[in-house]
């Protein structure tokens, strides 16, 4: 009998202290990143070099819900009024001029080394498939590491391996992967924003940092003015874009 207890308390006690599953690790850091939110707004810039080349910098201001995003360019001029709208799995460039949108597809380079769905909100739970590798530090902070497949061809990336802070639930750090498994880039978060969500602060990304796996080309993504609010959904109407 004394046995049978003993093995019963160990089971409960690996019950409790057990790793949550992948999926869940996946939904919480997607906040932090505007997934699983009825409605977020933040700006974005984007800051691109190609070894000694250095590309014109670009502001975006996003909109976005937990099923669509849309991203209107206002810097440099000569974009001013672009715009890329994602619904669902479909994603469509407009600006001043062009008779009807264009379909695109989010893993179109949208600046350097930053794709289209690089800037639409983060729901990589709904797009991949999450198993829990094992775990590891980056720069001293303990991880889970977490292999996503992609769900879908629409899916920004074939393959991710993503780090994920145990203590902070937020992705730290990204190795984006071809479906042959070839290494394309990596990428690193930073988390000086937060936001208020069900009654609390949480942290937000404010700086998403890209680099390519082969050569000296990178591309720095800051993230301000970050509001949590309901976006119209008008906002996400293609035929409004037309």
């Amino acid at each position: 009998m004394k046995n049978y207890f003993g093995l019963l308390l160990a089971l409960w006690s690996s019950t409790i202290f057990a790793a949550p599953d992948a999926k869940t690790i996946l939904e919480q850091s997607d906040r932090a990143r505007g997934g699983g939110l009825p409605g977020i707004v933040w700006e974005i810039r984007l800051i691109s070099h190609d070894g000694n080349k250095v590309d014109e910098p670009q502001r975006l201001l996003v909109k976005a819900t937990d099923d669509a995003s849309v991203a209107e360019t206002f810097e440099p001029s000569r974009f001013k009024g672009s715009k890329i709208l994602q619904v669902g799995r479909n994603m469509w460039l407009t600006r001043p001029g062009l008779s009807k949108p264009i379909p695109i597809s989010p893993r179109q380079r949208m600046s350097g080394q930053a794709s289209n769905g690089d800037i639409a909100a983060t729901n990589y739970a709904k797009d991949y498939e999450a198993q829990l590798a094992q775990e590891e530090a980056v720069e001293g902070e303990a991880c889970y590491v977490l292999d996503l497949k992609a769900k879908h061809n629409r899916a920004t990336y074939d393959k991710i391996r993503y780090w994920v802070s145990k203590k902070r639930s937020v992705g730290v750090k990204a190795e984006f992967y071809s479906v042959s498994g070839k290494l394309l880039k990596t990428a690193h978060f930073d988390y000086g924003n937060s936001i208020q969500y069900e009654g609390q602060h949480a942290p937000f990304v404010s700086r998403m940092t890209i680099r390519d796996a082969l050569i000296d080309a990178e591309t720095v993504m800051e993230f301000g003015t970050v509001k949590v609010q309901k976006v119209n959904a008008g906002e996400f109407d293609l035929g409004q874009m037309q």
